[in-house]
């Protein structure tokens, strides 16, 4: 855990959100109370880009004059790339506002210790099961709009697969091949662990992937009221399937947020000075 004190400096959680699953920013909100209680910061905050507070509302909340924006997303790609710079009107790692800096740092996903959160959350969700014997599928979102979306889940797979402790570790994804729907001829193990490599417990890893996955026939009702976790394991066939929640909603990554604050200072420590 990384020792730090920014009590003369804000920090900025930068969620996605959603219009249509609430539990969409809880992971957020999480972590945002988490860092308040710790008050490793004097102002900590939260904004979305669709829900409220708005990315374009955020900074004028701040009081701060030195200003760390982490994106808790768990790629780099079109929105770290693109939509928050462009909201919060950011020209680089480095902005000077007047006589204030805003401090762009690295999403959270880019943390060494997601390899190890997604094996905790494999162990977690099938106790007892043997790895020997199970296959492991990350699940990713997969999109047209930036290549680095599938990036990250592809770098853990790897990683994943030099630990060899599953026979097989695969990436999977809702809208790129290899698809995750074709999750029984991908794998041949008798065991299959799926995680979803996604920050919240939305829509997609509530409704969209269980139907994906055969474990339920449509769409279900609210996200909210969805208890496809607790139903573990699921039969399919001569399979045995277990489906973990979203990894970003690991407590874990209050600290991760943290680390990633600290890895901005010292790759930009003498430009970021306060």
């Amino acid at each position: 855990m990384t020792t730090l004190n920014k009590r003369e400096s804000a920090l900025i959680i930068v969620g996605h959100g959603s219009t249509q699953n609430p539990d969409s920013s809880a992971p957020t909100y999480a972590h945002q109370e988490t860092l308040r209680r710790r008050r490793v910061f004097g102002e900590v905050y939260c904004a979305f880009w669709k829900e409220e507070p708005s990315l374009r509302e955020v900074l004028p909340m701040v009081e701060a004059e030195d200003i760390y924006v982490v994106p808790n997303f768990i790629s780099e790609g079109y929105f770290t790339e693109k939509v928050i710079p462009r909201e919060l009107e950011l020209d680089g790692p480095i902005t000077r506002k007047g006589s204030r800096t805003v401090k762009y740092c690295e999403p959270v996903g880019n943390d060494p210790r997601m390899l190890e959160l997604l094996l905790r959350r494999a162990r977690e969700v099938a106790p007892g099961v043997p790895p020997a014997e199970t296959s492991l599928v990350i699940v990713a979102h997969g999109t047209g709009l930036n290549e680095n979306s599938a990036v990250a889940a592809k770098k853990q797979v790897a990683l994943l697969q030099r630990q060899r402790l599953y026979p097989e570790v695969l990436a999977t994804y809702m809208e790129e091949e290899p698809l995750v729907a074709k999750w029984q001829e991908l794998t041949s193990q008798r065991f299959v662990v799926v995680v979803p490599f996604f920050i919240s417990d939305g829509l997609h890893s509530y409704q969209d992937i269980p139907v994906l996955l055969g474990i339920e026939r449509e769409p279900t009702a609210a996200a909210s009221r969805q208890e496809v976790f607790r139903h573990n394991p699921y039969r399919v066939g001569n399979r045995v399937l277990y489906y973990a929640s979203a990894i970003g909603t690991e407590p874990a990554f209050a600290d991760i947020i943290l680390d990633t604050v600290a890895r901005f200072d010292a790759a930009h420590c003498a430009d970021a000075a306060v």
